[in-house]
């Protein structure tokens, strides 16, 4: 980044001069911001319960036909299916391969509530036709790729431009009726601190210009902060997914260890409250980024027996199920 400016002293300025707005608090202890949210997304409650997909990732060494059988013998509501190159659906295959692949779905008796895409402008090759395919299919929410910082200029120069990024996609998303999110993760990708996404979608509509959240990445980044710098990303939050980790040291250094769900330090009594309370219902994805065979990274042949593929995701699956019913979610 750029030597002139501090980041975290940015970062900082820019809560403190927004803060008496964004997390400002009533008579009755409830944030404003939790105040204004929660009747925008108490849209999503009306809608029912949490609908739970696989990450399609972790089943790209099946075909469709395959991929959805096992995803609804799982007890899956729905696939998260990818659509990018190496994924499930090639953008330059997509008008014909991702009707395909939904109604596979579809015949196994789930549906393909969001797709994850490589879609960072309307300029890309096959975006436009992606979001087109998607919207015709009845899919409301995609991700889109993530943004690098450009390390040429500063950080409040990088989010002015990355802000016009999420300006121009807005139009495209209005254009085919469809939510884009963004999801933040954790290293040195742009939204990796929340404040950053937050202040970068400034002027976006929340209904079209949005964030997957993940709270595994919320919480490498900052495991006693997420749970106020979340509150700036409510109103945007319409999908979401859902993984564990912990801090390892391995050869002298510490870095972080993907785990079953339960098994990690993400605090997800704390997140299922908060979800609870925002009324923020929007369709789960599950990831399961431990060693999985080659699952976990996308493999295309398991060094693993199905058999012990299925018990790991079963018992993650049954895990969050447990956690949603608890918080009626």
């Amino acid at each position: 980044m750029d030597d002139t400016i501090s980041r975290k002293k940015f970062i900082a300025a820019a809560t403190m001069a927004t803060a008496g707005m964004a997390l400002g608090f009533n008579a009755s202890g409830k944030s404003l911001l939790q105040t204004a949210t929660s009747a925008h997304n108490s849209q999503f409650l009306a809608n029912g319960k949490i609908k739970v997909s696989i990450f399609s990732k972790h089943l790209h060494w099946l075909n469709y036909t395959e991929m959805a059988a096992l995803a609804a013998s799982m007890g899956f509501d729905g696939v998260d299916l990818t659509v990018r190159p190496d994924g499930h659906v090639l953008p330059e295959n997509v008008a014909a391969d991702l009707p395909r692949a939904v109604a596979a779905v579809e015949k196994a008796g789930l549906k393909v509530y969001s797709i994850v895409t490589n879609i960072k402008s309307p300029d890309e090759k096959y975006a436009r036709d992606i979001l087109k395919a998607a919207s015709a299919l009845g899919i409301k929410y995609y991700r889109m790729a993530w943004f690098d910082y450009n390390k040429n200029i500063s950080i409040p120069e990088n989010l002015k431009a990355i802000n016009k990024q999420f300006m121009v996609l807005e139009v495209l998303n209005k254009q085919y009726n469809i939510h884009g999110a963004y999801q933040n993760h954790s290293g040195e990708l742009f939204g990796a601190s929340v404040w950053d996404l937050w202040l970068g979608m400034e002027g976006t509509d929340p209904g079209l210009i949005g964030c997957q959240y993940d709270v595994r990445h919320a919480t490498t980044e900052g495991a006693d902060t997420w749970p106020t710098s979340i509150q700036t990303l409510i109103p945007r939050i319409k999908t979401i997914n859902v993984k564990d980790f912990y801090w390892e040291k391995k050869d002298g250094k510490w870095q972080v260890k993907s785990v079953p769900l339960g098994e990690g330090m993400v605090d997800f009594p704390k997140y299922f409250s908060i979800l609870k309370e925002q009324k923020i219902n929007g369709p789960m994805s599950l990831h399961c980024e431990y060693e999985l065979g080659g699952a976990q990274d996308g493999a295309k042949q398991l060094s693993i027996s199905q058999d012990a593929f299925t018990a790991a995701v079963q018992k993650d699956l049954t895990t969050l199920k447990g956690w949603l019913k608890e918080y009626d979610l």
